[in-house]
Protein backbone atom coordinates (compact mmCIF):
# COMPACT_ATOMS: atom_id res chain seq x y z
CA UNK A 1 0.00 0.00 0.00
CA UNK A 2 1.68 3.44 -1.09
CA UNK A 3 0.73 6.40 1.48
CA UNK A 4 1.21 10.28 0.23
CA UNK A 5 1.02 12.60 3.25
CA UNK A 6 0.96 16.33 2.45
CA UNK A 7 1.49 18.97 4.79
CA UNK A 8 0.78 17.58 8.63
CA UNK A 9 -0.76 14.72 9.28
CA UNK A 10 -1.32 11.82 11.28
CA UNK A 11 1.46 8.62 11.87
CA UNK A 12 1.20 6.30 8.53
CA UNK A 13 0.32 3.20 11.24
CA UNK A 14 -3.18 5.36 12.15
CA UNK A 15 -3.59 6.10 8.29
CA UNK A 16 -3.19 2.47 6.82
CA UNK A 17 -5.19 0.86 9.76
CA UNK A 18 -8.41 4.03 8.62
CA UNK A 19 -7.55 3.00 5.10
CA UNK A 20 -8.19 -1.17 5.95
CA UNK A 21 -11.20 -0.44 7.81
CA UNK A 22 -12.42 1.57 5.00
CA UNK A 23 -12.08 -0.88 2.77
CA UNK A 24 -13.61 -3.54 4.72
CA UNK A 25 -16.66 -1.36 5.17
CA UNK A 26 -16.87 -0.58 1.33
CA UNK A 27 -16.14 -4.26 0.21
CA UNK A 28 -18.91 -5.30 2.81
CA UNK A 29 -21.44 -2.68 1.63
CA UNK A 30 -20.94 -4.32 -2.00
CA UNK A 31 -22.30 -7.69 -0.82
CA UNK A 32 -25.76 -8.37 -2.24
CA UNK A 33 -27.43 -10.90 0.03
CA UNK A 34 -29.71 -12.22 -2.71
CA UNK A 35 -26.41 -13.30 -4.80
CA UNK A 36 -24.72 -14.40 -2.04
CA UNK A 37 -26.98 -16.68 -1.28
CA UNK A 38 -28.00 -17.79 -4.72
CA UNK A 39 -27.52 -21.55 -5.08
CA UNK A 40 -26.40 -21.62 -2.02
CA UNK A 41 -26.69 -25.22 0.53
CA UNK A 42 -27.06 -23.42 3.89
CA UNK A 43 -28.65 -19.86 3.10
CA UNK A 44 -29.12 -19.48 6.48
CA UNK A 45 -25.64 -20.05 7.89
CA UNK A 46 -23.93 -17.79 5.11
CA UNK A 47 -26.45 -14.78 5.87
CA UNK A 48 -25.54 -15.49 9.74
CA UNK A 49 -21.87 -15.42 8.77
CA UNK A 50 -22.36 -12.11 6.52
CA UNK A 51 -24.46 -9.96 9.77
CA UNK A 52 -21.73 -11.23 11.77
CA UNK A 53 -19.21 -10.14 9.70
CA UNK A 54 -21.10 -6.51 9.18
CA UNK A 55 -21.55 -5.90 12.68
CA UNK A 56 -17.95 -6.69 13.45
CA UNK A 57 -16.71 -4.44 10.95
CA UNK A 58 -19.26 -1.88 12.24
CA UNK A 59 -17.79 -2.39 15.95
CA UNK A 60 -14.47 -1.88 14.89
CA UNK A 61 -15.87 1.26 12.80
CA UNK A 62 -17.45 2.63 16.16
CA UNK A 63 -14.56 2.25 18.10
CA UNK A 64 -12.39 4.28 15.94
CA UNK A 65 -15.26 6.61 15.29
CA UNK A 66 -14.65 7.40 18.89
CA UNK A 67 -10.89 7.54 18.92
CA UNK A 68 -11.05 10.32 16.45
CA UNK A 69 -14.14 12.27 17.91
CA UNK A 70 -11.42 12.68 21.22
CA UNK A 71 -8.79 13.84 19.14
CA UNK A 72 -11.93 17.30 18.01
CA UNK A 73 -12.14 17.31 21.75
CA UNK A 74 -9.63 19.32 24.12
CA UNK A 75 -8.73 22.45 24.10
CA UNK A 76 -9.42 25.47 21.38
CA UNK A 77 -5.97 25.45 19.39
CA UNK A 78 -6.94 29.16 17.92
CA UNK A 79 -7.18 30.57 21.88
CA UNK A 80 -4.26 31.91 21.31
CA UNK A 81 -6.10 34.66 19.68
CA UNK A 82 -6.66 35.50 23.42
CA UNK A 83 -2.89 36.35 23.85
CA UNK A 84 -1.42 39.82 23.32
CA UNK A 85 0.51 40.86 20.16
CA UNK A 86 3.33 40.77 22.70
CA UNK A 87 3.01 36.81 23.86
CA UNK A 88 2.45 35.98 20.29
CA UNK A 89 5.71 38.21 18.73
CA UNK A 90 8.10 36.56 21.38
CA UNK A 91 10.10 33.48 20.71
CA UNK A 92 7.48 31.02 22.97
CA UNK A 93 4.98 32.71 20.33
CA UNK A 94 6.92 30.93 17.16
CA UNK A 95 6.52 27.93 19.49
CA UNK A 96 3.27 28.40 19.65
CA UNK A 97 2.33 29.30 16.41
CA UNK A 98 4.39 25.32 14.86
CA UNK A 99 2.02 24.07 18.22
CA UNK A 100 -1.12 25.39 16.86
CA UNK A 101 -0.65 24.55 13.20
CA UNK A 102 0.36 20.69 14.42
CA UNK A 103 -2.89 20.65 16.41
CA UNK A 104 -4.97 22.03 13.65
CA UNK A 105 -3.83 19.74 10.89
CA UNK A 106 -3.95 16.74 13.36
CA UNK A 107 -7.97 17.57 13.67
CA UNK A 108 -8.55 18.28 10.17
CA UNK A 109 -7.08 15.00 9.16
CA UNK A 110 -9.17 13.31 11.95
CA UNK A 111 -12.33 15.35 10.97
CA UNK A 112 -11.49 13.82 7.05
CA UNK A 113 -11.58 9.96 8.62
CA UNK A 114 -14.41 10.57 11.11
CA UNK A 115 -16.12 11.84 7.84
CA UNK A 116 -15.26 9.25 6.03
CA UNK A 117 -16.04 6.35 8.13
CA UNK A 118 -19.03 7.49 9.31
CA UNK A 119 -20.12 7.73 5.81
CA UNK A 120 -19.17 4.30 4.93
CA UNK A 121 -20.40 2.84 8.41
CA UNK A 122 -23.79 4.59 7.49
CA UNK A 123 -24.21 2.68 3.99
CA UNK A 124 -23.36 -0.38 5.77
CA UNK A 125 -26.15 -0.55 8.59
CA UNK A 126 -28.88 -1.24 6.14
CA UNK A 127 -26.94 -4.47 5.17
CA UNK A 128 -26.79 -5.81 8.78
CA UNK A 129 -30.90 -5.32 9.36
CA UNK A 130 -31.46 -6.65 5.88
CA UNK A 131 -29.14 -9.76 7.06
CA UNK A 132 -31.01 -9.96 10.55
CA UNK A 133 -34.03 -9.61 8.99
CA UNK A 134 -32.91 -12.97 6.61
CA UNK A 135 -31.74 -15.22 9.67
Amino acid sequence: MLTTTVGPGAAATAIDADEALSTRLRDLALVDVDALIAGAREPAELVAAFADDVADALREARARITALRAVLGGADPLNVLDATIRQRASDAGAAGAERVRTRLGGQAEAARSLARLSDLAGGLVPKLFEADRRR
